[in-house]
């Protein structure tokens, strides 16, 4: 691989062509003519050392590492676009543009209503809210594309400031006329044989739900995993299963047709708020930092760790919650 920077050029037609599907479309997004993308396309292709497409006549094909790349140059146009946006706030003396990412339920639940509680003056107006998973959030943080983000754990990383971290209980989301929503509680021995609704990733909140679960000697019937609680959530409303999910949408986005109850065995999500490492924060960020908090904590069963020190601590505890809930 050429190890000086690459041309812009070819990335921003790489993401059109990506984008539209065909060099045709991309020529067209872009306002360039169908050879100049095709020639740039080509260059990119050399300069990588690797294909990028694959060719049938007219129609091409992105390759297993071109969807991989693809997630990279994404960030670095995002991450440009953003720093055009800066130096005109910059140049025009106005606040500049905040940028936020947070995992789905967050982006849903409490990012909207913390940027709603920020004062007039403090609200740039460019913001941008990225609705990512927990690992491209962290990520999106540590390259400094974001002012601010808000991951589930596990999230330590050296380059990462910790505002603070919440923990709090997981809910059971069911529809109205499901058997069990007559229940206050409900217990997990209750889910044996049922279809569950839950996380797909298993690194984080999927694995809290599944150890819970083996402690109690509950097996499942059948499962439906999926990467958002909301989707989650959605599939219980239309009777497909019982939810296993963070309380976050339920506390701030009621969904018609479907219950929360609460589980007789803690199963605690835990999330924190990530700014860059040594980055002050400034006035509008540092407000939607107390906003959110302030936001969280109202959530029933929450409880907030202050600073880095803080994830180990919320770590140890959850544990400690699941060993004495069961």
């Amino acid at each position: 691989m050429n190890h000086d920077v690459i041309d812009i050029r070819w990335l921003e037609a790489f993401a059109a062509v990506m984008s539209a599907g065909s060099i045709t479309g991309a020529a067209r997004l872009l306002g360039r003519s169908q050879p100049v993308v095709t020639r740039q396309i080509q260059d990119l292709e050399t300069d990588v050392g690797y294909l990028l497409f694959t060719r049938n006549g007219p129609r091409i094909s992105p390759t297993p590492k071109a969807i991989l790349f693809h997630a990279e140059v994404e960030r670095l146009l995002m991450g440009l676009k953003h720093i055009r946006q800066r130096a005109n706030a910059i140049g025009a003396g106005v606040l500049p543009v905040l940028s936020v990412a947070a995992i789905p339920a967050l982006a849903a639940g409490f990012v909207p209503a913390a940027l709603a509680a920020l004062e007039r003056e403090l609200l740039p107006s460019q913001v941008h809210v990225q609705a990512l998973s927990a690992e491209n959030v962290v990520q999106s943080v540590l390259s400094q594309s974001v002012d601010f983000g808000l991951a589930s754990l596990p999230v330590q990383h050296p380059g990462l400031d910790v505002q603070w971290v919440c923990q709090v209980p997981c809910v059971a989301c069911l529809a109205t006329d499901h058997p069990l929503a007559k229940k206050k509680v409900i217990r997990l021995k209750d889910l044996g044989g049922r279809r569950l609704l839950t996380m797909a990733n298993p690194y984080r909140l999927r694995r809290r739900v599944d150890e819970a679960l083996e402690r109690e000697g509950v097996a499942a019937g059948e499962v439906i995993d999926t990467n958002s609680s909301l989707t989650a959530i959605a599939m219980a409303k239309q009777s497909l299963g019982i939810a296993i999910v963070e309380p976050v949408l339920t506390s701030s986005l009621p969904v018609e047709g479907v219950v929360t109850r609460s589980l007789d065995v803690s199963i605690p999500f835990l999330f924190a708020a990530l700014s860059p490492t040594g980055r002050e924060l400034t006035p509008t960020i540092a407000a939607l930092n107390d906003a959110l908090r302030a936001a969280v904590a109202m959530m029933r069963g929450a409880k907030l760790h202050a600073g880095s020190a803080a994830l180990s601590e919320a770590d140890d505890e959850a544990d400690e919650a699941e060993k004495a809930s069961s």
